[in-house]
């Protein structure tokens, strides 16, 4: 349940009006958005799917790499909805790198602590 409401969260920010949301003046805080909003989102969809494939032979690498693309690929689908529907957005491929990258130090982190994960 929690990564359904993580993906609607990170959908109405990445899509609603950026003059609805207070600046910050910091470098490259966009980016680390990105990787922050992709590291949450990777890990709560691995949680999802490791209960959900729970007793599967490959389940814990079905997990991380269903999780990693999926990641990925919403990260994508947003870059592509704020250049066509929204206004004050633009897509931006370095924003899509970002993604990336928070999704892979996801997984790496999800594995380097496996056994705490698996208690969730």
């Amino acid at each position: 349940m929690w990564a359904i409401i993580c993906t609607g969260i990170i959908t109405y920010l990445c899509l609603t009006d950026s003059g609805n949301i207070p600046a910050v003046s910091f470098p490259s805080i966009d980016k680390i958005v990105h990787f922050c909003f992709h590291f949450g989102f990777t890990i709560s969809w691995i949680v999802f799917f490791k209960k959900e494939l729970k007793g599967k032979t490959t389940d814990d690498f079905k997990a991380y790499l269903i999780s990693f693309i999926f990641s990925v690929f919403f990260g994508i689908t947003i870059e592509i909805l704020q250049g066509v529907f929204t206004k004050t957005r633009a897509a931006d491929v370095a924003d899509i790198l970002g993604n990336a990258i928070g999704a892979t130090a996801a997984v790496f982190t999800a594995i380097a602590f496996k056994k705490q994960i698996d208690k969730i």
